[in-house]
């Protein structure tokens, strides 16, 4: 009998199933415990094959944070629609960034968990993404301060802080979607807009949640005295 021949297929393609495979088993089965035998085995090649369009693992792995970074970024972005009030545009993305993590866990696996405890190489092409992101949140925050007329001169250290603390919420909260049973993407979005977007709008308002005055560091509670030989009074 003669050998099987294999439908030949245009390398772009070959090379986004060879992907496909190594971000399901990067995912499920992590960095380092993750084989190019398994991988090849998935996509349907020969491992030799792998290494030839892809070079090596590590190689593999950047190809696969990269494409699956640049997928998340755009779903994100494709998702909102300029000209709308500020907080649907901020309701919009964050429905676009469930939405993209829910369908796909194995992807969101591989940029929140697996880059970023393998290596600083790996760990840039997920930051590059986040910031990416990250300024994306700022430049609508700032847009709302804005639009608030009441601070339009909110501090830019202040809007950066604001636009990371909901980008990290937003990052577990998708890990936690992830991994509990029936949590929708709208539920998701709805949950962290209700967390964060009440604060912004107070903030955007003038009306900024404030610490509580604490004692100097040098202040030392009083203490009881009695006059000379006499005791300390006792409360009672």
């Amino acid at each position: 009998m003669g050998a099987v021949k294999t439908k030949r297929m245009p390398r772009a393609v070959r090379e986004q199933q060879m992907l496909d495979a190594a971000v399901r088993i990067f995912g499920r089965r992590g960095y380092t415990a993750a084989s190019m035998d398994e991988i090849a085995e998935l996509a349907g090649v020969s491992k030799p094959l792998v290494y030839l369009y892809l070079n090596s693992k590590e190689d593999l792995f950047t190809a696969c944070i990269r494409r699956e970074a640049k997928a998340l970024t755009d779903a994100v972005r494709s998702g909102v629609r300029p000209g709308l009030p500020v907080d649907r545009q901020l309701w919009d993305g964050l429905r676009a960034f469930f939405a993209h993590t829910g369908e796909h866990p194995d992807a969101w696996s591989v940029l929140h968990l697996q880059a970023r405890t393998h290596g600083a190489v790996f760990a840039a092409e997920v930051t590059a993404m986040r910031e990416e992101i990250v300024a994306f949140v700022t430049r609508l925050i700032a847009v709302a301060a804005r639009e608030a007329h009441r601070n339009p001169d909110l501090p830019e250290h202040e809007v950066a802080g604001l636009a990371e603390a909901l980008v990290g919420a937003a990052e577990s909260l998708a890990t936690w979607a992830n991994a509990t049973s029936g949590v929708t993407a709208r539920q998701a979005a709805a949950t962290l807009m209700n967390f964060a977007w009440a604060g912004l709008a107070n903030l955007m308002a003038d009306r900024p949640w404030t610490p509580p005055e604490e004692p100097e560091e040098h202040d030392e509670p009083e203490e009881q005295h009695g006059g000379p030989g006499e005791p300390v009074a006792q409360p009672g």
